[in-house]
């Protein structure tokens, strides 16, 4: 309604500008133009901050210090607040002037657009991330359900066999440095795999995986994630990590992703 008000007012003073005296044409077409041009550019600066900020930081689904002591206030606070808010501003910027789609719809071809690759796979993998995790008294209430439980079964042997896998794939040596470790389904939806993805590169993308892998669980391997209270000890972070893994909403991605053969969307 603003906007309509103001280009309203616009065009009122533009029609009034034509109504001048013609003793005053020169000046008034000149006072015109300069109105259009001042009309347009307030026009576009009222436009573009919508166009620039497709992506936002999403909030924590819980208090920063919600998932202490096995994932400390303060890392939680500068790995959201920082870390993935830079992420959204340079996707942000990586996609001005472009048509506005869901961060799901990008990770298919990120590999091909490095600041969509690094920017935009780092903003859909923390989105992710954060909606996984919930304090310890909740998380420890959860369990996989039958359906991701006979899948794992069937997958790995047993739920513990998939953990030992899993951090086995999450120690330094497995990803070197920077990345990911995700659980995640098959295109057909009748296996689960583990797999490792460095810097923000997920199973979504084209190129990581013999065919794109639709993520249920995700974790963080970046020093960032734990380096604080964990420092180089990331064999004890990835340990602690299960203490706030939420199954419910793991089995919610499981349920979505077997049903409907897309990722899910944060």
């Amino acid at each position: 309604m603003k906007l309509s008000a103001t280009i309203s007012t616009l065009l009122i003073a533009s029609a009034s500008a034509w109504s001048t005296p013609m003793s005053m044409k020169a000046d008034v077409g000149s006072n015109r133009r300069d109105l259009l041009k001042k009309g347009a550019a307030f026009a576009a600066g009222i436009a573009a901050p919508i166009a620039a900020n497709a992506y936002e930081l999403p909030d924590l689904p819980y208090p920063f210090d919600a998932l202490e002591p096995y994932i400390d206030a303060p890392t939680m606070k500068i790995h959201h607040d920082k870390h993935h808010a830079t992420y959204v501003t340079n996707i942000n910027k990586a996609t001005e002037g472009k048509d506005e789609v869901p961060i799901l719809d990008l990770m298919a071809d990120a590999l091909e657009a490095t600041p969509v690759r690094n920017s935009g796979g780092g903003h859909y993998n923390h989105a992710f991330f954060w909606e996984e995790l919930a304090p310890h008294d909740k998380a420890s209430k959860t369990k996989p359900s039958a359906d991701l439980a006979a899948m794992i079964d069937k997958s790995f042997g047993s739920f513990d066999e998939m953990k030992a896998k899993f951090e086995a794939q999450a120690a330094p040596g497995a990803v070197f440095g920077s990345g990911w470790v995700w659980l995640a389904v098959n295109q057909k939806g009748d296996a689960l795999q583990i797999i490792g993805t460095p810097n923000q590169d997920n199973p979504l993308m084209k190129g990581v995986c013999d065919e794109i892998m639709l993520p249920v669980l995700g974790l963080d391997v970046w020093e960032h994630a734990y380096y604080l209270k964990y420092q180089n000890r990331r064999p004890e972070y990835v340990s602690n990590w299960w203490s706030v893994v939420n199954w419910d909403k793991v089995n919610s991605n499981f349920d979505y992703v077997v049903a409907n053969h897309v990722g899910v969307s944060v």
